[in-house]
């Protein structure tokens, strides 16, 4: 998929966003540039998840000088149930979530495109041949690691970076997958991507360019417990046919 295309992509780029006033300025001029330089039918969705502080008043300012970028106003509820409803309300055929950070370069877009050509759902990979982490502290790729197995002995065997911030769905995807995601926390990706393959929907990772930010909200002592139990969650969801599936997902063997 290219700018060259008879008839323009459809992208909606949705951004979820709590207490992000301070980080969306900077995300938002450097979206909108680079949008602005294609063809695509574009929007860019910030969905503000109840925010203490001048979120909404960001967005409304950027909206006012280009109005492909809408502010949709949510009661807070957790990153997933952000992302949730930002790419619910979304009206474009492809459907991009996007952190607030920015902490992988946008013109890296067309490539998540491209792989839609043969896929569902393309999800940013920090590992892996072609993958580049910048500035990440050690202990914290340790720990992701470690998480990632857990995620793929208990749920998604194969998939080696199921909690990079960036994905693209189809508009068909989103339907498909969405209403069915009851996490509203960090690991709702994890849920997703497991109703997703449930489906029979091919999903394949992009390696990407990230950028570490020492700004992240996530923080592994505070946020890590929760995010076991919801693997827990998903997990027995599975395994009682929440999904669809009449048995829970099969451990890959060990090794």
């Amino acid at each position: 998929m290219t700018d060259q295309s008879s008839a323009p992509l459809g992208v909606s780029i949705v951004i979820p966003a709590f207490n992000e006033a301070g980080r969306l300025p900077a995300t938002l001029d450097e979206i909108v540039a680079y949008l602005r330089k294609t063809r695509w039918d574009w929007e860019v969705r910030v969905v503000d998840d109840g925010s203490g502080d001048d979120t909404a008043a960001v967005v409304e300012a950027c909206a006012r000088q280009e109005p492909r970028v809408v502010l949709q106003r949510e009661p807070h509820g957790g990153k997933g149930a952000a992302v949730k409803a930002g790419l619910l309300a979304a009206r474009r055929e492809f459907r991009f979530i996007c952190d607030a950070d920015l902490s992988m370069p946008i013109h890296e877009l067309p490539r998540f495109l491209t792989a839609l050509e043969h896929a569902d759902i393309a999800i940013g990979t920090r590992e892996g041949i072609g993958a580049r982490r910048v500035g990440e502290p050690e202990r914290r790729h340790v720990v992701g690691r470690v998480f990632n197995a857990l995620v793929q002995w208990l749920l998604l065997p194969g998939l080696n970076d199921t909690q990079c911030g960036f994905k693209l769905f189809t508009a068909a995807a989103v339907d498909r997958v969405f209403p069915l995601v009851s996490v509203a926390g960090w690991s709702f990706d994890i849920e997703a991507l497991y109703i997703a393959r449930d489906c029979g929907l091919r999903v394949v990772e992009i390696p990407i360019e990230w950028h570490y930010r020492q700004e992240s909200r996530l923080r592994m002592l505070r946020d890590g417990p929760r995010m076991l139990l919801e693997l827990v969650r998903i997990r027995r969801r599975a395994g009682g046919g929440a999904y669809g599936a009449r048995q829970a997902p099969t451990r890959p063997p060990r090794t």
